[in-house]
Order: structure tokens, then C-alpha cells, then sequence
């Protein structure tokens, strides 16, 4: 398999971006968001997302992500799996302020979001994710380097069979906009190693 820019689709494509072999640009809106319900009992289904589509059930996702210019709460960028509003999930830094931001993930089954965050510091400004699929469950890791990266997220897509869309989004839930940068983007054989230990529950 290959990451081919050519194949990418958008999902509610923005007013400025750029798309090459090597380097995709996203300048977001204000008011552009994805979140479900939980919670905050709103629903934002105004992001941006430019996606590839495939049916293969083993594969990883690898890209880096630069967010320099991010500077208003909120702000956010990174790797997404968006089958419809109400089933995707994402893996992201959002700004907080000055201090800190918040790097974490997104699931959403049915309709509902969880979010699971940890605090880093405001100065981190690039990561990597990798995004890895196994049938209908899932792997969120980051990166600092590239080359080692940590586990963020293990969930299963209630509609995660089949055929999917995954790729990168960008978004400025509050009255901001930046320019997010997306580089090093690489389709390959699934890199998240079937489980060794415990086995499977037995029926009966």
C-alpha cells in the first residue's frame, strides 16, 4: 500500500489549502469542530477532513503533524478516522494557552464522544502519529522523533468493518484560524503486533 495525495477526498473541504506529494497545508475556520454530545450535550460536525479510503483490515498510518502557529484555545490538529458524524475517532494536540495543551484522543461510537487527554508542555509545536488498524479495532501512538513512539489509545469502531476513510483534519473551535501543516505521510503494513498474552476468552 501507498499514501497517494491523488486519492485524498474532503469531508467539507476549507477555503485556503494545499495539497502535494509531500506536504499537506489545512488554514482552518473559526468555529470548525468534531464532538459528539457527551458532556458538553452539543453536537460540531464542522470540521474539515481530507481522507483516503481503503478496505485493507492491517494497516499503519504515519504522519507529522506542525502546529507553530496554533495560538488560540482550542486550536488543534492531527490524524483522523471520520466514517460519518457519528463514528470516527482522532488523535491531536489542542491549545490551551500559554502554559500548556492538551494531547490526546477521541472516540466516537454511535453518536458519543469520550476524550482522553494528558496535559504537555505549551512549547511542544510538532508530533507524530501513528494510526493503525486491526479489522475493526484501533491504535493511537505519538511521537516526538518519528522513530519511537507511544501508545495513546487502544477502542473499537462500532462501524469500523469494512471499508474506511482516514487521513488528517485541522480545526479552530473558537473564533481563531491557523496554519497546520501535515509532512512525512506513509501507508504501511500494520505495525501494531497482535496481541501475545492472555488469551482470548473461551465461549461457554
Amino acid at each position: 500500500m501507498k499514501f497517494d495525495p491523488q486519492a485524498l477526498e474532503w469531508t467539507r473541504a476549507p477555503k485556503e489549502f494545499v495539497i502535494s506529494p509531500e506536504r499537506i497545508e489545512i488554514v482552518t475556520e473559526p468555529r470548525t469542530d468534531l464532538w459528539q454530545r457527551t458532556y458538553y450535550h452539543f453536537r460540531n460536525d464542522s470540521a474539515p477532513v481530507l481522507q483516503m479510503r481503503t478496505a485493507e483490515p492491517f494497516f499503519s498510518f504515519v504522519v507529522k503533524t506542525d502546529f507553530a502557529a496554533s495560538h488560540h484555545r482550542f486550536d488543534q490538529c492531527g490524524v483522523v478516522l471520520y466514517l460519518d458524524s457519528e463514528n470516527w475517532l482522532k488523535g491531536s494536540i489542542e491549545y490551551e494557552n500559554e502554559r500548556f495543551q492538551h494531547l490526546g484522543s477521541v472516540v466516537t461510537n454511535h453518536g458519543y464522544s469520550d476524550w482522553a487527554t494528558t496535559e504537555i508542555h505549551a512549547g511542544v509545536k510538532t508530533m507524530w502519529y501513528r494510526l493503525s488498524r486491526r479489522q475493526d479495532d484501533f491504535c493511537i501512538e505519538c511521537s516526538d522523533d518519528g522513530a519511537v513512539f507511544r501508545q495513546m489509545r487502544v477502542c473499537h469502531l462500532l462501524e469500523g468493518a469494512g471499508e474506511v476513510r482516514f487521513g488528517v483534519y485541522a480545526c479552530s473551535p473558537e473564533d481563531s484560524s491557523f496554519r497546520a501543516v501535515f509532512t512525512h505521510m506513509e501507508l504501511t503494513e500494520c505495525r501494531w503486533p497482535a496481541h501475545d498474552g492472555q488469551a482470548p476468552d473461551q465461549d461457554g
